[in-house]
């Protein structure tokens, strides 16, 4: 095939990016009925026959609800039912009161990591800014200055760690081992975060120093519960049913790895740690635990546990309808051959096929604003690339994740609220958020680089 030939379905991708952007920020049209319907005309354009348009919707629904539904639904719950026990205050307050005030930044980054683990992106942000904005009051610092180290660490937990759904989704595509993205994502994800909080926080107040003397505004974010401090559960339990998931992951990725190294093959034992490792199982577990520590032991009644369950899938339904759209948009394109026209062109190339990812990841990014959407699609154009390549998948995912964190501006929810929460102006937010983005996406690539030199 010619360079033209190839050319071909990769402007038809640029024309559908555009005509989505389109639809969601001029049209106000859907986020998830917009993909589909860009998903059937970019079918069309590339030539589909017909009768397999459809078949390739429902299948890249399917394929990727089908993998990560009950994670996404069991993550939502955990974060829940520690979010309404008190438990996320809990953390926040303590940690805070432990480092004290010259060490504030610190105690804040900590708490929100350890929530942004249990919590997503947009859950975490609600439940910390109004502790945020109580903690810059009694100190009387500018909530800012607490405000990007929070949004940095919540940032990074979304984009690097499982259960998240976005490593979770694409290390499903990559067929990637979830313990080992956990592991990567760990070792990446803490000098990330030092370096788009608290070190950022110095670059920023010199960038816009007006911003650190806004107040800001949580009205929108409605009646938010808060606990006194005896109310809670204690810190440990709530440290402990929060990382539950991941301390159940990570110990089944160090065994599995013990038993490829002694040669063990046919183990219950293994096979039982290996089930219990699973992200599904790790997570229902872990809610089976919540339940416990965060209610019965609470003396919460059932019915008020059954109630903080139903809220938070209710919360999540139209979520992963988008992330099911963006998992139909990129089966599209795999079965379009988009994804072959990228590896022909590439096909000589010795770019290595994590910045290869990382760049088709941030420039959707960039233009899609949804960072799981961005992923997914590069996840399509990329697996042709690293066919008959030892790149390692978990690196891959990480890669992928780095990039489609860059730049979030416009037509991104999180630049919105994080304007409307501090109260910023389009340039501040611009020179905070964007910027803090970046900064993430850009540092995390780098680390993902350095740790493919020794694994």
């Amino acid at each position: 095939m010619s360079i033209i030939d190839n050319l071909i379905p990769l402007i038809i991708v640029a024309l559908a990016v555009v005509l989505l952007l389109i639809f969601i920020m001029k049209l106000n049209i859907n986020t998830f009925i917009s993909l589909i319907i860009v998903s059937f005309l970019v079918a069309l354009a590339l030539g589909m026959p017909l009768d397999k348009i459809v078949e390739s919707i429902e299948g890249g629904m399917g394929g990727t609800l089908g993998s990560i539904a009950l994670i996404f639904g069991f993550g939502a719950i955990l974060g829940k039912l520690v979010a309404d026990a008190g438990g996320a205050q809990r953390i926040a307050i303590t940690l805070i009161n432990r480092f004290g005030e010259k060490f504030i930044q610190w105690a804040v980054v900590i708490a929100s990591f350890i929530i942004g683990i249990a919590l997503f992106f947009e859950v975490g942000l609600v439940l910390l800014i109004p502790i945020i904005y109580q903690i810059a009051r009694q100190l009387k610092i500018s909530i800012l200055y607490l405000g990007i180290p929070m949004a940095a660490a919540l940032s990074v937990t979304h984009g690097f760690l499982p259960p998240h759904p976005g490593p979770t989704v694409i290390a499903q595509q990559f067929d990637a081992n979830i313990g080992m993205v956990l592991i990567y994502g760990l070792i990446i994800a803490i000098p990330s975060v030092i370096i788009a909080g608290p070190l950022f926080t110095l670059l920023a107040k010199k960038l816009v120093p007006g911003a650190f003397e806004k107040t800001g505004s949580i009205a929108s974010l409605g009646e938010v519960k808060a606990f006194k401090i005896e109310e809670t559960p204690g810190f440990g339990i709530s440290v402990f049913t929060s990382l539950f998931p991941v301390i159940l992951m990570a110990i089944a990725t160090i065994i599995n790895l013990l038993q490829d190294i002694w040669d063990i093959s046919g183990n219950l034992f293994f096979d039982i740690i290996q089930l219990i490792g699973e992200p599904t199982t790790a997570l229902l577990i872990s809610i089976i635990l919540a339940i416990y520590t965060m209610g019965i032991v609470r003396k919460i009644p059932m019915k008020d546990i059954a109630k903080s369950t139903e809220e938070s899938i209710r919360a999540i339904g139209m979520m992963l309808l988008i992330i099911g759209g963006g998992g139909v948009f990129k089966q599209v394109l795999i079965d379009g051959g988009v994804g072959d026209a990228v590896a022909n062109l590439f096909s000589n190339s010795s770019m290595s096929p994590l910045l290869l990812a990382w760049i088709i990841a941030a420039i959707l990014r960039i233009a899609l604003g949804s960072a799981t959407v961005s992923a997914l699609t590069t996840v399509g154009l990329v697996i042709p690339l690293i066919e008959g390549t030892d790149v390692n998948l978990a690196l891959m995912v990480l890669a992928t994740g780095a990039g489609s964190l860059i730049a979030s501006h416009v037509n991104d929810a999180g630049f919105w609220m994080f304007k409307e929460y501090f109260g910023l102006t389009m340039k501040e937010t611009f020179s905070t958020w964007t910027l803090l983005e970046s900064i993430i996406s850009v540092v995390g690539l780098g680390f993902v680089l350095l740790l493919s030199l020794f694994v």
